[in-house]
This record gives C-alpha cells, structure tokens and sequence, in this order.
C-alpha cells in the first residue's frame, strides 16, 4: 500500500499510496492540533482556522480565485477538523497533482488571514453552531464527549461557544497557527494514480522550502477516574429522544481494540444485529439504533446510540441495559462472531476502493500511532480474535458503575434518569 515514506528537510513527513485501478489522486494534508489542543478561551480556533485557509493567499487574494482554479478542473475538495487532528485534501484527475500540490501549500503557508475575511467568517461560524444545535442527531455526540470526557480538554466543543468565536482576535489565532502549524507538524500523503519520481520532485518544490520552528503537539493526557454512573440530559424541544449510554474504552494503541470493535458489530453494528433486533424490530422502541466506538491517542469509550420513544423511554433504557449485560456474561456464539468478522472484513475492503479513502487510512494511521497497517494486517488481527476475547472486553468494558447516560430531548431535569440508572441491575 505504502511505496515511499520520507520525510523533508523542514521535517515534513511524506507517504505515497499508489493506486493503478483508478485515474485519480488525492492529495491529503493532516496536522495534528484539534480542539483538545487549545485553551478554553480560545476553544474554537482550530475550526476557525481551517475556513480561513479557503480565504485568499498573496497568491490568490480572494476566495473565489481559490475556489475557481479547484472547480475549473472538477476538483473535490474540503476541510475538517476534529478534536485532535485537522485535514485538508484536494482529489483532481491524476494530470492535475501539480494544480492540487501547488494551491494547498499556497493555502498552508501564503493565507492572508484578511481582517475583513475575519469579520465575515465569524457570522458564518455562528450560523454553523446554530445549524448544529437545531439538528440533534449532529448535536448529540458533543453532549455524550461533554459528559465521558467532564473536566478534559476532550470535553470541550470543536466550533467552540458563540462567545469564543465572536471575541477571538486575529493576533490569537495567528499565535494558534504559529505554534501547531510548523513544517515538521505536517504529513503529507498522496494517494491513487501517480508516478512517485515525479510526485517526490513536485512535493519537495510546493511544500520543501517552507520554513519554521520545530515544535510538537502535546495533549494533557486524559485518563478515566469514574467511580459512578454519571448523567447528563439537554433540554431539545424533540418527540424523539437522542440517548447514548456509553463507558470509558481504549486508545489507538491499544491490542484490546479489535475485540472491541467485534463486540461492537455484535451489538449494534448493523441490521442484524443484537441490538437493532432486538429493540427496533422486536420491542418498536426505536427508529434507529447502533453502537460504536471513540477512539484518541490516550483514552476511547464505547457507547450505544438510539433515537427512542419518549413515552417509553424508561423501559427502553432497561433493554438496553440488558443486552449489554447478556454480551457480558454469556459468551459470543462461533456463528455469530464469525459473521461480525465477515462484515467488518467487507467493510474494509469496499472502503479503500477510492483514493480518497486509501489517503485517509494510511496517513491517520500514521499521524495518530506512528505506524501503518494494510488492510490484510488489520483483517488478520480481527480474524483472530477469539469470543472469549470478545467477552474479557465486554467485562472490562461493560460497568454498571461507569455508565455515561447523555440525553437530549425535552427535559429539564435529570433527576429521574439517575434514579433509573442506580435501579439498573
């Protein structure tokens, strides 16, 4: 998967992903500062960064001459940013790698950071924030990070509060980028059809020269200290509830997370599973259903996800609960376990049939553990995952004394919902 991995003088790392079967390329850039990084009075920052790089460079001084270029050649492209990472890619016809090459390090290291551009971008960042808080099934994940992750930088929103975003000025968000956006914090991955001698020369010519201070991202590690279930419910003006009943997990490197990731697929994976049978299909509790986990350099959790009934929302509480228990105490059927491996392999593979996809999973990998692994290597290690592995996870895992319940629905009081969960056996 991986043809070249070298890193640039200025300390920029580099990986080629080579991809014959397609006539693209996407050029991806990772940093890896999110909102975990920032102090919470400039929570937001990392987000607002990232639309100001689509702003203007001294180059290209507006952002229609940014955008005009990318869609004159039928570009995707885009930006995101999470809690402890930030993306741009640029995905071009293969004979356009130089185009995408060359507007992403104009992007990175000539952004005007206009004054005026600022000034726009705030309403447009405020809006945003309202999209999301009128839309609860993107809102809901925030609340349930809010409430694991209580008191830790991971805890802390990625738009950031209104406040912050109104109030921050161009000089801290200047400062913000000096520090986490020097050369040696950047990888760069390259990924589909290309040739690698003349990708390398084109690499070192856009984004070799760029110069700065060699400095490191550092998190204050968070870990776990729960000794009780805790609770937090959101008032939403909503027929349907948003509830995650989640516990404190893994991080990347840990050799538990396969196992995780079955007993997630068991539960609330897909169609057929435990949980979608269970409490949709045969209870009618639910629309939809799903279990999943998060995962950091430091910490993770596993949570289960629904859109329930709220004049049932009690009682589906309860079921809930006890399918997490019967996962716990009973072990995995080989068919059962053997159909979860199955689907993940199929999920896997369907989803690196892109280079855009291809991009994402080699350099994650490597901003977020150091290291690469290929699809085969991954699969292998799901392969061998026994049940009995599968449930040392769930009792590790499945604690009636680190339940994290975060609802959000039309609810001002969360006093019923901690009654309920200590009446949980």
């Amino acid at each position: 998967m991986i043809s070249h991995k070298f890193t640039l003088r200025n300390g920029t790392k580099v990986l080629f992903a080579p991809l014959k079967e397609t006539k693209a390329v996407t050029v991806l850039i990772l940093f890896p500062v999110g909102s975990r990084h920032e102090q919470p009075a400039i929570n937001g920052s990392s987000h607002f960064i990232e639309h100001l790089f689509f702003k203007g460079t001294t180059t290209r001084p507006s952002t229609l001459e940014v955008s005009k270029e990318l869609d004159g050649v039928g570009a995707e492209y885009n930006a995101f940013t999470g809690k402890d990472h930030t993306g741009y890619y640029v995905k071009v016809s293969a004979d356009k790698l130089e185009l995408a090459l060359d507007i992403l390090s104009d992007m990175l290291y000539r952004s005007l950071f206009d004054p005026k551009e600022i000034e726009r971008e705030r309403g447009v960042i405020v809006e945003e924030i309202n999209m999301y808080e009128d839309n609860p099934m993107m809102l809901f994940e925030e609340i349930f990070e809010e409430l694991i992750f209580k008191g830790s930088s991971l805890g802390m929103t990625i738009p950031g509060p209104r406040e912050n975003i109104r109030n921050v000025t161009r000089a801290q968000l200047l400062a913000y980028k000096a520090k986490h956006y020097s050369p040696n914090n950047l990888l760069l991955t390259i990924a589909g059809n290309f040739k690698a001698p003349t990708a390398r020369t084109m690499v070192a010519k856009y984004f070799g020269a760029a110069k700065g201070p060699r400095r490191s991202a550092k998190i204050d590690r968070f870990v776990s200290k729960q000794s009780q279930p805790a609770v937090r419910v959101k008032f939403h003006a909503t027929e349907q509830i948003q509830m995650g009943l989640g516990f404190p997990a893994y991080p990347y490197d840990d050799p538990r997370l396969p196992a995780l990731s079955l007993l997630s697929i068991v539960l609330g994976g897909n169609m057929s599973s435990r949980l979608f049978i269970r409490i949709r299909e045969r209870l009618g509790l639910c629309y939809f259903i799903s279990s999943s986990r998060g995962v950091f350099q430091d910490t993770g959790y596993f949570m289960v996800r629904a859109g329930l009934d709220k004049t049932r929302i009690h009682d589906a509480i309860r079921k809930i609960w006890d399918e997490l228990k019967l996962v716990r105490d009973e072990r995995i059927p080989e068919e059962e376990l053997k159909r979860a491996k199955d689907f993940l392999r199929g999920k896997i593979l369907l989803g690196l049939e892109d280079s855009e996809e291809i991009a994402d999973w080699v350099a994650k990998q490597q901003l977020m553990q150091g290291k690469i692994e290929t699809p085969e290597q991954k699969i292998a290690k799901l392969m061998k995952v026994t049940a009995a592995e599968v449930q040392a996870v769930a009792k590790d895992v499945i604690r009636k004394n680190h339940i994290n319940l975060a609802l959000l629905g039309p609810y001002r009081s969360d006093v019923d919902f901690r009654k309920l969960v200590h009446t949980l056996q």
